[in-house]
């Protein structure tokens, strides 16, 4: 589906996308909340749905930012793990490929939306038209890593996937996850043909906790440019 409207700025098509993924959301459902610049907009739009049409949800955030959004728009929040599962998870992306698969963790919020992703009957992912490649690589692969030897970490990760990979820093300290763990950014290039087979090889490496590639995960993207929001749907998804 197509919705058409003016949109000269980036900003204004996180809105647009962000709000248009709300379409996906009824009452009863058990919402995974995403983290970033695109979703918040979503938490926005689904606490105003709450508040004026009366839509009756819960919500399991992926992050601080997010949860302290979230109650702050009166979204009600659960812990993910008093529930049989999640019918929906809305989140956004880094980027993502033709297959549907996708590269997040640009907001250091990776492990808590791939447990989120993985407890979800669905995954709706919002985007705008910059985040859509050909070929997976380009942004960089964030991979979570434990603090202990993470200079190790670092080491072994670059030799095996021969690139440069380097500590995500604020400043002059690391930057740590709501888990207290480290990011580390894989400089790979739009070189990702096989991004399962990469996804695993990395996840072999000990210190890795988690890997940024979300692969047959995502049914579908809302994705705005500057024609209007289409929303694409993944042939072999679920919803």
């Amino acid at each position: 589906m197509m919705f058409r409207k003016s949109m000269n700025d980036a900003e204004t098509l996180k809105k647009i996308a962000g709000e248009a993924a709300c379409e996906f959301v009824k009452t009863g459902m058990r919402v995974g909340l995403g983290t970033g610049s695109t979703v918040k907009y979503t938490v926005l739009e689904l606490g105003r749905r709450i508040k004026e049409e009366g839509l009756d949800i819960v919500g399991v955030p992926t992050s601080i930012a997010t949860q302290e959004l979230a109650t702050e728009v009166g979204i009600p929040l659960v812990e993910l793990g008093s529930l049989d599962g999640l019918d929906i998870v809305i989140d956004g992306t880094d980027e993502f490929d033709s297959h549907f698969q996708l590269i997040k963790g640009g907001g250091a919020a990776l492990l808590r939306e791939k447990i989120v992703a993985q407890q979800s009957a669905a995954m709706v992912v919002v985007a705008d038209d910059r985040k859509q490649v050909d070929c997976l690589g380009a942004f960089g692969v964030p991979i979570e890593i434990t603090p202990f030897a993470c200079d190790v970490t670092v080491s072994v990760l670059s030799s095996m996937l021969n690139c440069e990979v380097i500590l995500r820093m604020d400043g002059e300290n690391h930057v740590h996850t709501d888990n207290g763990n480290c990011i580390a950014d894989a400089r790979i290039g739009a070189t990702i043909r096989d991004p399962v087979a990469v996804e695993a090889n990395i996840l072999n490496v000990a210190g890795v906790v988690q890997v940024g590639l979300f692969n047959n995960m995502c049914d579908a993207v809302v994705l705005a440019s500057g024609e209007g929001v289409q929303t694409l749907m993944n042939p072999n998804g679920r919803l």
